[in-house]
């Protein structure tokens, strides 16, 4: 199926942010992400991590978001990843990508776009 990958990586982030830490936060955070770009929540799960630490995926009628902190090394992984079998989602997919890097304020990033599948696939 056609679409696209953005695996990210996100280093420098303020330990301190509440996203980074709390998975409630992070959750919103991601949630609101997904709202904003007008892709299809169809479910969501987040864990909280003891010290510390987040890993969390949303779900989408588009494919998925997944998620992960590690608040004591100020690093963030992501990875969006919408198909585009009725319509091409990736503008979607990288406005969520841009929201998610806003809100982890990473001091620099490593981002990858990949392109899957095609008429050829």
């Amino acid at each position: 199926m056609d679409g696209i990958h953005l695996l990210g990586e996100l280093y420098g982030c303020p330990a301190d942010n509440p996203a980074l830490t709390q998975a409630a936060v992070l959750r919103e955070v991601c949630i609101d992400a997904v709202n904003a770009s007008g892709l299809t929540i169809v479910g969501d799960r987040f864990y909280q991590f003891e010290p510390q630490g987040v890993t969390g995926t949303v779900l989408l009628a588009e494919s998925h978001v997944a998620i992960h902190t590690w608040p004591e090394a100020g690093f963030v992984t992501v990875d969006v990843y919408v198909c585009n079998y009725t319509t091409d989602n990736t503008g979607k997919a990288e406005r969520v990508f841009n929201a998610l890097e806003v809100a982890l304020k990473p001091k620099r990033k490593r981002l990858q776009a990949i392109h899957r599948g095609g008429k050829d696939g």
